[in-house]
């Protein structure tokens, strides 16, 4: 039997190649601790993976056995984003580029022989309106890449079942700078950007969830 009070999983990755800062660290840990009104009968629970397919494979389950969760919200970074991007589907897809601890799976597809891709089970429109609700920009996109966030995406998915998350949402943020910015600096989203908007489509996944 589900619980009444709504359960929120909010997951993130470590450092990995190319991207040794991982804003998604601490924006978890942002939001798990997060309280407002509106989240007074909700719980949230935070956690970050090794950016690995082992720790993904190991740790998703057991996170969702424990905690049965009502809702998945996920997040990465992309290193060469400048906005919000919500993903609306998994490829089922795979780059042979190593993760974190210099493991790849060494196959082109996540499930071989499987459909091309996954619909993210959420509602995209209301997430996309609640992050844009907040003057960051953001949009929808059709294509997770071929790395951990879109393997992420696709287990996610998968988890949704009629005993488990109803739920699954990923959305992608771009790297923050980690010096002030100049005047003639293209302007980057900061921390703060980011966690403004993740607490607005962390507000429209409660709101989904209590449905």
């Amino acid at each position: 039997m589900r619980h009444r009070m709504p359960t929120i999983l909010i997951t993130g990755f470590g450092p990995f190649p190319g991207a040794p800062v991982n804003p998604t660290t601490p924006l978890v840990r942002h939001l798990a601790k997060l309280r407002r009104p509106g989240l007074g009968d909700v719980r949230l629970v935070g956690h970050v993976f090794t950016t690995s397919y082992a720790a993904v494979d190991r740790d998703l389950p057991r996170l969702i056995a424990r905690h049965k969760p009502d809702a998945l919200l996920m997040f990465g970074v992309a290193t060469r984003e400048r906005r919000i991007r919500i993903e609306t589907r998994a490829r089922n897809a795979l780059a042979l580029l190593p993760d974190a601890t210099n493991a790849s799976l060494r196959r082109n597809a996540i499930l071989p022989g499987g459909p091309a891709s996954r619909r993210m089970p959420m509602p995209a429109a209301r997430l996309l309106a609640a992050a844009k609700g907040t003057r960051v920009p953001a949009y929808l996109s059709r294509d997770a890449g071929r790395y951990l966030c879109n393997y992420i995406c696709w287990r996610g998915a998968e988890a949704v079942t009629a005993e488990g998350p109803r739920l699954a949402a990923f959305v992608h943020v771009p790297p923050v700078p980690r010096t002030r910015r100049r005047k003639s600096q293209i302007q980057r989203l900061t921390a703060a950007d980011l966690a403004r908007a993740a607490e607005a489509v962390l507000m429209a996944m409660v709101a989904a969830a209590r449905r």
